[in-house]
């Protein structure tokens, strides 16, 4: 949150209008509904599968245009060059010195699975603290940006005070950066087993995966999401809806907490150890009423580096105790 607030509070003055994608990390989507208002910055959200709805609200008070590709938790996939385009068709005739800004917070595919800035982004925002550092030992961000941005980021991070350790920074870059493609090689192949494995339960309604045949956005995926060696990279992240008249959501999430040995309930994402979490009631809590943009009963699932037959044995329990009781009426 650090490097979301410098990479935007850098840009941003009183007045300005950001554009946002209606799916954000609940602690984004918080900074935008709780914090910016208090400072006369205006926040829309737009659903940016559309370009045409980006276009169109976009105006003279926008600075900046902000996604997350694929969205925190749901998995759903901007195209980054064709909000480019439209970015570009925004900003003819506009003053040079206010252009619309494309920042993209590329935490859940890395970049490994995908470089925004060479399909048009202007800035890039990572979690150091998920794949990054990998281990979950350690907390940070970071800002990817042209050089005529660091002037301001740095006074930012300074005069805002968020700065990350030299301890942190150093397991990061020492740890963290040098095994990042050979954990994700690693999980890619997992989740692909673990998504067809819940895909294929009776009791999960719906798998999102990049990776799936049935991934919604599969050709979009397949064009921008590819790994340093230009092979299609869908990362490690799954989302899944259970059939509630099935199966109860919150039984799962309880089962893998008290029962599971891989599996560990709890929030964050791209450590080494498997994650899995309900964002409705934990990381996106700070979404309010029914308009989430998500589903509420939704899962969200980092693969980490453990068996994929250890993940699904837990998975396929956690399902089983979260079977709902058939009520069977008797007649005398």
């Amino acid at each position: 949150m650090a490097a979301i607030s410098a990479a935007l509070g850098s840009v941003l003055r009183t007045g300005d209008a950001v554009v946002a994608h209606t799916v954000l990390y609940g602690c984004t989507h918080s900074l935008f509904a709780n914090w910016y208002s208090r400072l006369g910055i205006e926040v829309r959200r737009v659903d940016m599968k559309q370009p045409e709805r980006l276009e169109r609200a976009i105006d003279a008070k926008t600075r900046v245009v902000y996604l997350e590709t694929p969205a925190n938790p749901n998995l759903e996939l901007i195209d980054l060059a064709a909000t480019r385009a439209a970015i570009e068709r925004a900003n003819a005739g506009r003053p040079e010195d206010r252009p619309v800004i494309l920042v993209v917070d590329n935490t859940f595919a890395t970049p490994f699975c995908q470089r925004p800035i060479e399909f048009g982004a202007d800035v890039v925002v990572h979690s150091l603290t998920k794949n990054l550092g990998g281990f979950g030992t350690d907390m940070g961000g970071a800002v990817i940006a042209a050089e005529e941005f660091l002037r301001d980021l740095l006074l930012y991070r300074k005069d805002f005070g968020g700065v990350l350790s030299s301890k942190s920074a150093w397991a990061i870059l020492v740890y963290g950066l040098p095994t990042l493609t050979l954990r994700l090689k690693r999980q890619q192949y997992t989740a692909g087993k673990v998504a067809s494995f819940l895909e294929g339960h009776p009791l999960v309604r719906r798998v999102v995966y990049p990776g799936l045949a049935s991934f919604p956005q599969r050709e979009l995926a397949a064009r921008q999401m590819r790994d340093f060696d230009g092979d299609f990279a869908p990362g490690n992240m799954i989302y899944f809806l259970l059939d509630e008249k099935k199966a109860d959501p919150i039984r799962f999430s309880d089962a893998i907490g008290a029962e599971a040995y891989s599996v560990t309930l709890a929030v964050s994402l791209g450590h080494a150890k498997t994650l899995l979490e309900m964002p409705g009631a934990m990381t996106h809590s700070s979404y309010e009423g029914e308009s989430l943009g998500f589903e509420r009963g939704g899962v969200r699932l980092s693969i980490g580096l453990e068996s994929p037959k250890d993940i699904c044995r837990d998975l396929g329990r956690a399902l089983e105790a979260s079977r709902r009781k058939v009520a069977v009426r008797s007649s005398r």
